[in-house]
């Protein structure tokens, strides 16, 4: 190759495949993603992670040079009576995706959950903290992350709870459309964390990635090191708290609703049994995450006020 061949292939930008384009994460990304290179964005319909052969098929014909992974299997309840589907999405899929990373020198960035802990910690949970899945969908997600450890590629993995965006489906647009049906509500009071937005998380990720493409030395820091974070917004709440919260905001919005947010009654989790354990503690200490690309995460209430402002808006 001539040194103009070098110096033009040098100059394209990054070939970013961004798995899971269609969900409420994967469509913040499309936007946070597209000034650090040329981003494929491929939903179920175009590369289903069940299907790991036609995986295997984009990845050559695409041969990305980073590879962002919003795609999962997120149904936790379902996933009690679909294991092997759970763990070919969570974890085999993620453990093709670090191998071609490994093989190719490329970046893989993936997400992960607060279901990996059993919640049981009075604290939030640290990166140092070993995890305890209850649930298949837990076990599934923290199989993933261990791939991808052990694969030796240079990735990120971000864990995260209780994500939420203006589009897509989620708790607060559930509590939003319940509380305009009825008069009454009942919302578990004894589970704890942080509603998080899908475009922090996407703007997060974007920064890392510019990080790692304008800096050598953190990339080369990066690449040898456990890339294992936290990200959440700050603070916590219940998901009583959380739902009383939506309906005030809408309510200062003009949303008219037949259940006020003093209406919504608090109950135990025992009082809503569900087929998958949820961890009554999903708090989770994002510290190194602030510490290791210098920034401050705002607190939850405010991308949620954001949030309901723009459904408001929607209509």
């Amino acid at each position: 190759m001539s040194a103009d061949a070098v110096m033009a292939h040098a100059a394209q930008p990054p070939r970013i495949l961004l798995l899971g384009a269609d969900g409420q994460l994967g469509w913040e990304l499309r936007r946070a993603l597209l000034p650090l290179g040329s981003v494929l964005a491929m939903n179920r319909s175009l590369t289903d992670l069940g299907d790991l052969p036609a995986l295997r098929a984009t990845l050559e014909r695409v041969q990305p040079d980073i590879l962002v992974n919003a795609a999962a299997y997120t149904a936790v309840d379902k996933a009690e009576s679909e294991p092997g589907l759970a763990q070919c999405i969570n974890a085999e899929a993620p453990k093709l995706l670090a191998e071609y990373a490994a093989a190719r020198g490329a970046w893989l960035l993936h997400y992960s959950t607060d279901y990996v802990f059993d919640g049981s910690k009075p604290a939030p949970y640290t990166e140092l903290d070993a995890p305890k899945p209850r649930s298949v969908y837990g076990r599934s997600k923290l199989a993933g992350e261990q791939a991808i450890a052990q694969s030796g590629c240079r990735h990120f993995i971000f864990r995260t709870s209780w994500v939420y965006a203006a589009r897509g489906a989620n708790f607060a647009k559930t509590m939003l459309r319940l509380a305009q049906e009825r008069d009454h509500l009942c919302v578990v009071a004894d589970q704890f964390g942080a509603p998080t937005s899908a475009e922090l998380i996407a703007d997060v990720t974007a920064l890392a990635l510019h990080r790692v493409q304008t800096d050598a030395s953190f990339a080369t820091a990066m690449g040898t090191r456990p890339g294992l974070y936290h990200l959440t917004a700050g603070g916590s709440t219940s998901w009583h708290g959380y739902a009383q919260f939506v309906l005030r905001q809408a309510a200062a919005h003009g949303v008219a609703l037949r259940c006020a947010a003093e209406a919504v009654e608090p109950i135990a989790t025992a009082d809503y049994p569900l087929p998958a354990p949820r961890p009554a503690n999903s708090r989770l200490d994002c510290g190194r995450l602030q510490a290791t690309l210098g920034l401050a995460l705002p607190q939850w209430q405010l991308q949620v006020q954001r949030m309901l402002a723009e459904v408001a808006v929607q209509g």
